[in-house]
C-alpha cells in the first residue's frame, strides 16, 4: 500500500500494479515470506486484481476522509478495466443484523411452532450458526469431517479444508462455531471430547443416524431455502421488501452475511479476506497471509457464542 506515495498521482501506481518494475525487485516465484528470495508479485496483476487492490485503497481513503485525517481521496474517480466485476466483499446478498436475528429466532421454534422434526431442526440450527460464524461455502460445509479440525500451538481451533479451485486452506473456528458443534454433537448422541471423535464423522449429518454419512448439497440447499421462505411468510404482511429478500436468498448468503457482519464488528478487511479465501483477491494474496494468531482472535471476537 505504501508504494503509491512514491508517485505524484495514482495513475502511475495503477500502472505499477499492471507491470511491477523493476522486475527483479518486485517479481519472483512463490516462496515462503521468510525466504530472502520472497517477492510480493509472481507477475503482472490481472485487471480484476488491480481493480480489487484499488477498491481496497479507495475504501481506506474514504474512511480517512470521513475521520478528517486527510482532505481528499486520491483514488476517487480512478477507473480500471474489469473493475465492474471485482467486488471485494459483496454485501448485496447479505442479511442485516436484524434480518439474521429474525431468521435465527424462527429457527429456534421450528419444532414447536412449525412442525419440523427435532433432528431436522437441530441440524438446521447448526448449519446456520456454524456457517454464519465461519463463512464456509456450502460445498465446504458438506465435505467437512471432525478429523479436519485441528488445534494449533496457541490453542486456537481451525478447520482444514479444500476450497474453490482445489486450494487447501483453513478457517478459524470462533466460539459461536465451537459451541454450535458441541451442541449438535450432543444432540446426535456423539461425544464432544476430541479424544473420542471418529475422524470420518460428518459435521452435518443426513438424519439416518449413520455419523459418517453427511447431508447432500441438494438437501442442504432445500432445507435452508425452506427456512428462508418460512421467515418470509411470517413477516410478509408487515415487511414485504424484507420478505422478498428472504425468498431470493440462498445458502451462500450466509457467507456474505458472515463477511459483512465481521467487518461491521471491527474485523480487519485482510482478516476477513483470509478467512474467506476469497477468489477475487489479488495474486499476492496467495502468498501474503495475515498473522494466524491475530486472525483467530479477531474472528473469535466477532462471533462470540
Amino acid at each position: 500500500m505504501c508504494h503509491f506515495r512514491l508517485y505524484p498521482g495514482i495513475t502511475p501506481y495503477r500502472a505499477f500494479l499492471r507491470r511491477p518494475t523493476p522486475r527483479e525487485r518486485w517479481v519472483g516465484p512463490p516462496r515462503p515470506r521468510s525466504s530472502p528470495d520472497w517477492r510480493p508479485f509472481t507477475g503482472a496483476l490481472s485487471a480484476r486484481s488491480v481493480a480489487h487492490a484499488l477498491s481496497i485503497l479507495g475504501a481506506m481513503f474514504r474512511w480517512l476522509v470521513q475521520q478528517r485525517y486527510v482532505l481528499a481521496n486520491p483514488f476517487a474517480g480512478i477507473k480500471v478495466r474489469g473493475g465492474g466485476r471485482a467486488a471485494a466483499l459483496d454485501n448485496s446478498h447479505a442479511f442485516t443484523e436484524g434480518e439474521w436475528k429474525l431468521v435465527r429466532t424462527i429457527a429456534d421454534g421450528l419444532e414447536w411452532s412449525y412442525g419440523w422434526k427435532a433432528a431436522a431442526a437441530q441440524r438446521l440450527r447448526f448449519v446456520l450458526d456454524f456457517g454464519y460464524a465461519t463463512g464456509l461455502r456450502a460445498s465446504e460445509l458438506i465435505a467437512a469431517r471432525l478429523g479436519d479440525i485441528e488445534t494449533d500451538g496457541t490453542g486456537d481451533e481451525w478447520l482444514k479444508l479444500t476450497g474453490k479451485g482445489g486450494r487447501s486452506g483453513r478457517v478459524a473456528l470462533p466460539p459461536l462455531a465451537r459451541r454450535a458443534l458441541e451442541r449438535y454433537l450432543t444432540e446426535r448422541g456423539l461425544p464432544i471430547s476430541r479424544s473420542l471423535w471418529r475422524p470420518e464423522t460428518a459435521l452435518v449429518g443426513d438424519l439416518t443416524g449413520e455419523p459418517d454419512i453427511g447431508i447432500t448439497s441438494t438437501r442442504l440447499w432445500h432445507v435452508v431455502k425452506r427456512l428462508f421462505k418460512l421467515a418470509a411468510d411470517v413477516i410478509g404482511a408487515d415487511h414485504p421488501a424484507a420478505a422478498d429478500k428472504l425468498r431470493r436468498a440462498s445458502p451462500h448468503w450466509m457467507r456474505h452475511t458472515h463477511a459483512t457482519h465481521a467487518l461491521a464488528r471491527g474485523a480487519e478487511l485482510t482478516i476477513v479476506r483470509d478467512n474467506l479465501r476469497h477468489a477475487s483477491v489479488s495474486t499476492t494474496s496467495l502468498y501474503l497471509h495475515s498473522d494466524d494468531v491475530k486472525r483467530a482472535r479477531q474472528m473469535g471476537e466477532a462471533f462470540v457464542a
